[in-house]
């Protein structure tokens, strides 16, 4: 069998790239199987969509917030991805049975379920032409605003995801829209969590030439999963869509319905790598 050639890293990029930090959520949700692949059809025909209890598919929404740094300083970068649980489907036969919460903590040691991309918005024009070039990525501009946990912040675990419409400019900026696409709300307060050793994340891209291609995504620590599975967990999660009928709004909702209950949500946060402490007061001889 002749061996299969890498896919081309084109000029100005490198390959693997290097996250200065990383801060995600992501929630899930398993549907009904139907529209979830005639979705994933049309985006990556190479693909089936994994399902799991009840022979429900599952679908995710998940938001970076990201920092590189490069030669000329650093970046920080924003983006929502709107995927589909896949394997190829050439490779089905090297699939494990899983249940939905033994997927969610990694126990798919071959990796072969990963995220097929439908929509990433994104808010660096230099990501978004990484993310096309480099993983066949299905990325267009955006614009974020956010509330986080964080060390920086007042305390609790609830994050606040608003994703705006947004345009590159003729001088290749940015160049945000008044315009909401989407809200994300996962209220994780008091939740316990397990570690989760998902990684490395497997994210599938169909390039314009119709070829597969797999991208995986190590992570240096456990992600943090939280089981929403229990109806009193129904309300920890809401989408609403701003523009339903955009083509981000008219995917989410034909897989999603109306607020759909979530099955569980995942997070990772960087640990911090530096404090600056509180400053104090020292002697004067001037009184």
């Amino acid at each position: 069998m002749t061996p299969l050639p890498l896919p081309p890293v084109t000029e100005p990029f490198q390959l693997p790239f290097h996250y200065g930090a990383l801060h995600q959520i992501g929630v899930d949700w398993l549907v009904a199987p139907d529209p979830v692949r005639e979705l994933l059809a049309k985006h990556h025909p190479d693909l089936t969509a994994a399902t799991f209890e009840g022979g429900r598919a599952l679908v995710s929404l998940n938001y970076q917030l990201y920092f590189a740094q490069y030669a000329f300083g650093g970046g920080v970068t924003q983006e929502i991805e709107f995927s589909v649980i896949a394997f190829p489907t050439a490779e089905e036969k090297r699939l494990p049975g899983l249940t939905y919460a033994q997927y969610a903590q990694g126990w798919d040691q071959t990796k072969l379920l990963g995220i097929a991309r439908i929509h990433v918005v994104c808010d660096n024009p230099f990501a978004i032409t990484a993310g096309r070039e480099l993983y066949a990525e299905p990325k267009y501009p955006g614009w974020f605003e956010v509330a986080l946990p964080s060390l920086n912040g007042p305390a609790g675990d609830t994050w606040t995801v608003r994703c705006n419409g947004a345009s590159i400019g003729a001088d290749g900026a940015l160049e945000q829209a008044d315009a909401p696409l989407l809200d994300l709300t996962a209220k994780l307060d008091g939740l316990a969590a397990v570690a989760a050793n998902s990684a490395p994340v497997t994210g599938y891209g169909t390039d314009r030439e119709g070829r597969l291609l797999a991208g995986p995504m190590n992570v240096y620590q456990p992600y943090r999963w939280y089981d929403l599975s229990a109806a009193a967990h129904s309300g920890r999660t809401r989408i609403t869509l701003h523009a339903p009928d955009g083509d981000l709004g008219r995917d989410v909702h034909a897989l999603l319905g109306d607020d759909a209950p979530a099955a569980g949500a995942w997070t990772y946060q960087s640990p911090p790598v530096a404090a600056h402490n509180r400053p104090y007061y020292l002697p004067s001889s001037h009184g």
